[in-house]
């Protein structure tokens, strides 16, 4: 019997190929430079059979409008919400074709070996069409696998089932969806914006409904900050010193916005300020191990502890997965069934010079099962190493590094230890101070991401009275919420359901690639042109707001419908075009609002007229009030100029080149994109916490734009800083002989540059 076997990449086709052919293996070139054949004699179901191992390059289809669409102004824009849609092999794949029709004729069976999640089955089942235009009669089977390694892929190989079609319908919902959405409302904003603002005339401002909604994230954050108006707090501070111990206590009441109350509290603990020692309890304390590790958690963890975005932390953990050193890279799931194998991968581990005494300890009689979360894609394992690495070098080593060191620290004991809780009272008021003690730190040893410190406090008898060494009456001030760091990006997405554990990281550098948003140092700032878009849409009155989660997180939950059989692929596309479509008719009947509110933005002015002209500075991130453009990058469709756009966006499908389009992910045209998947507290110098009490300030209500001036140029007397962007007017609050002064500064959260000029000086 002739088999052939198809993997999604070149690398998964050769490591399976010498590990199912025990290295004895014949390889043969194709017409692709990057695709080989790997022939080997092997036997399935006790029958000899020979086998052909090839592979293909992610998706080989793609998604298009007929010819008729191409011409931005062929058609009314919302034609494409229902227009046809043409699917064929990409034509930069046809020599994957030819080979896997010309290996097809001669075989008898077809074997899948894509990854094991939505994607991967949607590239099987492309394969499986066309190996069966050339030979109908062609059996399928699928092979199921996490792992490269010996023993899983063999596995696989005697356990064969069936390709999942409906997991492959729902990737071709989405990326319908994507293509018909993006291509829509891109076309929209760029004509509608292109010829009205010279600095955007060579962009093409790109919508995608993850896109956007992930810009809303960071424009709403940073609005919030901007519009943030410190509020001061009071609160009483205690102090006790004994035995060279130091006890500071925290105020039952934390802290009051009432200076007299808070004044009038205080002078009766002044009064009498015998402190009277009310409780002193001590009960065992544990800090649990972390689960098994996921996706999100992986790109989370980038952020936070290794300093790197979620990008590169995915292509890296990718690679590492291809070569066999880690298990696949893209789980929802965070608990290892009980049947997983967990010792043989901390044995692989024994002999590492970093932390193979742990690995060895925990085989020693140290090793806990693991905890079980409550994720189960019901289709891989937790991510963790597979083999040793010693040899890994930068940034390859510091996601090994933490990977392992998580599989190490989930399969140890939490770290034990015991705290103290004592509470004084004085004068009313209660006051409350804790210490801790470490007795065993366990997985801690090994997981060095995760802080636990020990503090120590003083020992005190209930009952017993103590004049306290520190008895002061402090004030600070609430503090504006930080910016989104990615960690927080990503936790909101997830939580929104925006995108998969395994295309979050796409859709934010995606709005990076786009210039609707920067990350400066671990925070992300919207840019000028960004903060526009979002302001447009916040205005108009949409019954379902295309910034917002909801439309996409319908969709996204919709497309895990079709995977369980309970909708189908046609009804969920139908649902979510006529959202879009709704959505689409209310935002053209106020486009105006589009025009004007980018004009503002554009030109520095809050309240002015959408007057074009160039922005001084069209990358940084700025406040409404200064100037600058940001172009969104290349990106997708439709028509409301008379002249010559450029051409429609294409749906290319592909882990390396994954189709929801240039339109439909807001993307490049002639692009593809990869595959498809506060509060601090206050100090005695009034730098105090952010409150969830602080005060917002509202939006100011906009002026009727003249229409007639809209070409018209426009002049402004605002001084630039030194980041070259127009200054931010403001007022000053301090209680001295300035206050209620006007003065220009830096438009920039967290004043980049020192610029500073009064307002009556300039």
């Amino acid at each position: 019997m002739q088999v052939l076997c198809v993997a999604e990449k070149p690398s998964i086709a050769k490591s399976v190929a010498n590990l199912l052919s025990n290295g004895n293996v014949n390889t043969r070139n194709t017409q692709n430079k990057y695709i080989k054949n790997y022939s080997f004699g092997q036997t399935l179901d006790g029958q000899n059979c020979d086998v052909v191992m090839t592979a293909v390059l992610g998706h080989l289809m793609e998604s298009d409008f007929p010819p008729e669409y191409k011409n931005w102004r062929s058609c009314d824009p919302i034609e494409l919400f229902h227009a046809e849609i043409t699917t064929d092999v990409h034509k930069d794949k046809k020599t994957l074709e030819t080979n896997l029709q010309g290996e097809a004729r001669r075989a008898q069976m077809l074997v899948i070996w894509t990854d094991c999640d939505l994607e991967g089955e949607n590239i099987g089942w492309e394969v499986m069409k066309v190996c069966r235009k050339a030979n109908p009669r062609i059996s399928v089977k699928r092979a199921r696998f996490s792992v490269i390694q010996h023993r899983e892929i063999w596995d696989a190989w005697n356990q064969l089932g069936e390709l999942d079609l409906l997991q492959a319908a729902a990737v071709d919902a989405r990326s319908e969806l994507d293509l018909r959405i993006g291509s829509v409302f891109t076309r929209f904003q760029s004509l509608t914006l292109q010829p009205r603002y010279p600095v955007l005339s060579e962009k093409i401002i790109s919508y995608g409904p993850c896109q956007f909604p992930t810009l809303g994230f960071i424009v709403e954050r940073y609005m919030k900050n901007q519009r943030f108006v410190p509020e001061t707090f009071w609160k009483i501070d205690v102090s006790i010193v004994r035995s060279g111990s130091t006890a500071k206590f925290d105020w039952a009441r934390d802290r009051l916005f009432d200076q007299h109350f808070c004044l009038v509290l205080y002078e009766m603990c002044i009064d009498d300020p015998m402190a009277t020692v009310v409780s002193m309890t001590r009960k065992p304390k544990s800090k649990w191990a972390p689960l098994p590790l996921t996706t999100v958690e992986l790109q989370k963890a980038a952020s936070r502890m290794m300093r790197m975005n979620s990008d590169r932390v995915m292509k890296i953990a990718e690679d590492l997965y291809n070569r066999g050193i880690i298990s696949y890279p893209r789980t929802e799931t965070d608990t290892f069934a009980d049947s997983f194998e967990l010792k043989p991968l901390i044995e692989a581990q024994a002999n590492d010079p970093t932390w193979g005494q742990y690995a060895q300890g925990l085989l020693n009689g140290k090793f806990v099962r693991p905890r079980k979360g409550k994720g189960d894609d019901q289709a891989h394992p937790p991510i963790h190493p597979v083999k040793g690495a010693a040899d890994l070098q930068g940034d390859e080593k510091r996601v090994y590094e933490y990977v392992t060191r998580r599989f190490l620290a989930c399969c140890s004991a939490a770290a034990q230890g015991h705290e103290t809780v004592a509470t004084v009272d004085i004068a009313g008021e209660r006051f409350t101070t804790k210490g801790l003690s470490i007795s065993e730190r366990n997985y801690l040893e090994v997981y060095v991401y995760d802080k636990w410190a020990e503090h120590s406090i003083p020992d005190f008898t209930q009952g017993e009275r103590i004049m306290p060494s520190e008895l002061t009456m402090t004030h600070g001030q609430t503090s504006a919420p930080d910016l989104l760091t990615e960690a927080d990006l990503i936790g909101l997405m997830e939580k929104s359901g925006i995108g998969t554990d395994a295309t979050i990281h796409e859709h934010i550098k995606k709005i990076q690639d786009r210039e609707y948003a920067n990350k400066e140092g671990q925070y992300f700032y919207p840019t000028v042109l960004g903060m526009a878009l979002i302001s447009a849409y916040e205005e108009m009155t949409l019954d379902l707001s295309l910034h917002r989660p909801y439309l996409r997180s319908v969709m996204e939950s919709n497309t895990k419908h079709i995977c369980a059989g309970s909708r189908t692929k046609a009804d969920v596309i139908q649902e979510a075009v006529e959202m879009y479509r709704r959505a689409f008719t209310r935002a053209h009947q106020q486009v105006q609002i589009l025009i004007r509110v980018v004009g503002e933005y554009l030109n520095g002015g809050a309240g002015g007229n959408p007057q074009p002209g160039p922005a001084p500075h069209q990358n940084q991130p700025r406040h409404p009030a200064g100037g600058g453009g940001s172009g969104g990058g290349p990106g997708s469709d439709d028509d409301y100029q008379d002249d010559p756009a450029p051409p429609p966006p294409r749906v290319r499908r592909g882990r390396g080149a994954r189709g929801a389009s240039a339109a439909g992910a807001g993307g490049d045209p002639h692009a593809t994109t990869g595959r498809g998947r506060g509060s601090r507290g206050g100090n005695k110098t009034s730098a105090g916490a952010a409150s969830s009490t602080g005060r917002g300030r509202g939006r100011d209500a906009k002026a009727e734009t003249d229409w007639s001036n809209v070409y018209a140029d426009q002049t402004t007397d605002k001084p630039q800083c030194d980041c070259k962007l127009f200054a931010t007017l403001k007022t000053s609050r301090k209680q001295n002989e300035n206050e209620g002064r006007q003065f220009y500064t830096c438009p920039k959260a967290g004043a980049k540059c020192r610029f500073f000029a009064w307002v009556d000086e300039v």
